[in-house]
């Protein structure tokens, strides 16, 4: 069994600040790895600035749009990892109300939420925690229902490295409402470069129940350097000791992962 994966829809450029390579240099190392699907998807986070109301700050991921979209042969998708921030599942910037433009002007239409300014025009969001100071103390319901919460959102696409979390949550809900909303499950290959057991365990649980319930998945490299690019080897490895059936992953080719991009995510338009 070899599983074939030529989309990653889970990257980072320098706008992440912890990231290291341009647009430019994701889509060629894209090209090189012989994928047919790039998705760009640098954090929409508290992370990046210390300023995180001032709109003109995130004006890289509110003008994607003006990427190409065939880009060296590659297919380019634009969106954000947006962090969730608390647990009825919001996303960053759903709370930051704009009144002006970047230009400092007042909207024509009245005040916009930075959530909704950032991600108008975006194909789609991967939801994900990282500050996790909020889930302290919460039990697995609570913890269960934020995520499918966030993952209700029409613009969502799939939740970020959930197995990395270590959050207590009841995965199978989570995978029914997912399969419930055609919303795709990570599998993270960056997960698998930490050395931590527990981590790897829950990764091997999720993607063991996604088979058992065929739910599909998205293999991702989360990468954060263009070398990073196209590299899932130790995700593959992982789902083919389970024998992960391949019409299950999304990321297959171009053609599957824009079906299920378009089945997940209603305003999607290529």
């Amino acid at each position: 069994m070899s599983l074939k994966n030529l989309c990653d829809i889970h990257t980072h450029t320098l706008f992440s600040r912890h990231a290291y390579s341009t647009i430019y240099e994701n889509v060629r190392e894209a090209t090189a790895q012989g994928l047919e699907v790039l998705g760009s998807t640098d954090h929409f986070s508290s992370m990046l600035f210390h300023d995180v109301e001032e709109g003109k700050n995130y004006q890289y991921l509110s003008s994607q749009r003006d990427w190409q979209r065939d880009w060296l042969g590659i297919t380019v998708l634009r969106g954000v990892e947006a962090d969730i921030v608390d647990l009825d599942g919001n996303l960053f910037g759903d709370d930051i109300v704009l009144e002006t433009g970047i230009t400092g002007e007042m909207y024509p239409d009245g005040r916009k939420t930075l959530y909704r300014w950032v991600t108008r025009r975006l194909d789609y969001v991967i939801a994900s925690i990282h500050g996790k100071s909020f889930t302290k103390g919460r039990s697995c319901s609570e913890l269960t229902s934020m995520y499918i919460k966030a993952l209700s959102r029409p613009e969502v696409l799939m939740l970020g490295h959930v197995g990395r979390t270590g959050l207590e949550i009841d995965t199978d809900e989570i995978l029914k409402a997912a399969k419930a909303m055609h919303k795709l499950v990570e599998i993270n290959e960056h997960s698998f470069a930490f050395p931590d057991d527990e981590i790897m365990s829950r990764c091997r649980k999720i993607a063991e129940r996604c088979a058992q319930m065929e739910v599909k998945i998205a293999v991702t490299t989360d990468a954060h350097n263009c070398l990073q690019i196209g590299r899932v080897g130790g995700a593959l490895e992982m789902l083919e000791e389970i024998h992960f059936p391949q019409e299950l992953i999304a990321t297959t080719d171009r053609q599957s992962l824009l079906a299920a991009v378009e089945e997940a995510v209603p305003s999607f338009r290529l």
